[in-house]
C-alpha cells in the first residue's frame, strides 16, 4: 500500500513538474506590435509575412489592411531587436512606422515613431510634384521610401488613383532630377525619368503598371 501511495505521489509530482514547465513555455513568446506604411492589397501583406518567416519562429502573425498594423509572437529567448524588426520590414520594401515589443517577463520596449523630417533651416520649405507610375499599396511604399531618403525632401506622399507625388523639399538642398533617378532605379517612371526594364521586371505582379 506504502508503494502505491510514494508511486501516486511520484507521479503527481511529475504532472505538476510537467505542468508548470508548460507554463513557462507558453510565457516564453515575445509580442510583437508593428505600424507598417504601405500596405494596399493581400500581396503587400503575403509579401510582409513571408519576409518575417525567413527570421523562423514567428507564430499567430495577423495583418490589418486598414490600419497597417502587423502583430505576431516571437520565442523569447531569441531577444528579436525593434531594429531587427525595422529592418525585416524595409527589406520586405515598406516603411516601419513604428514597432512595440511586450516581452514575455512583462517590460515593454517601444520605438520613436517615425516621421519625415523637416528640411533644414537654411533654406525655404516649398511643395513640389509631379507624376509617378505605379498602382498599389506596395509601390506608393516603395515610392515614397526612394524620395524621403534624399537630401532635402521630407513629406513624400504618393497618391495611388491620380499617381502624383507630392513632397515637401528644401529649395537650396533638393534636386528633382536626383528625385526622378532614384524612384525610376526602385522600377517606378517618372516625368522625365524611365526605369530600366530589368528592374521592372522584378517587381511583384501587383505592382507592373506598363501595359
Amino acid at each position: 500500500m506504502k508503494k502505491i501511495i510514494n508511486t501516486i505521489m511520484i507521479v503527481s509530482a511529475m504532472l505538476i513538474s510537467n505542468l508548470g514547465l508548460s507554463q513557462n513555455n507558453s510565457k516564453s513568446m515575445d509580442a510583437f506590435t508593428v505600424q507598417v506604411n504601405g500596405l494596399g492589397c493581400p500581396f503587400c501583406a503575403y509579401g510582409l509575412e513571408k519576409k518575417f518567416k525567413e527570421l523562423d519562429g514567428m507564430k499567430k502573425s495577423s495583418i490589418d489592411m486598414e490600419t497597417g498594423i502587423f502583430t505576431f509572437e516571437f520565442p523569447s529567448e531569441r531577444k528579436l531587436s525593434i531594429f531587427q524588426v525595422q529592418e525585416q520590414v524595409e527589406k520586405a520594401g515598406y516603411t516601419p512606422v513604428q514597432v512595440e515589443i511586450n516581452r514575455s517577463n512583462g517590460e515593454v520596449e517601444r520605438s520613436e515613431k517615425q516621421t519625415a523630417l523637416a528640411t533644414d533651416s537654411e533654406g525655404e520649405v516649398k511643395q513640389i510634384s509631379f507624376k509617378v507610375e505605379g498602382n498599389c499599396g506596395m509601390c506608393k511604399a516603395r515610392i515614397e521610401k526612394a524620395a524621403n531618403s534624399l537630401n532635402g525632401v521630407s513629406n513624400a506622399l504618393w497618391d495611388e488613383s491620380t499617381k502624383i507625388l507630392n513632397l515637401k523639399v528644401n529649395e537650396n538642398t533638393f534636386h528633382q532630377e536626383q528625385i526622378e533617378a532614384a524612384i525610376a532605379e526602385v522600377g517606378h517612371n517618372t516625368e522625365n525619368k524611365t526605369s530600366t526594364t530589368q528592374v521592372y521586371e522584378s517587381l511583384p505582379p501587383c505592382c507592373k503598371y506598363r501595359k
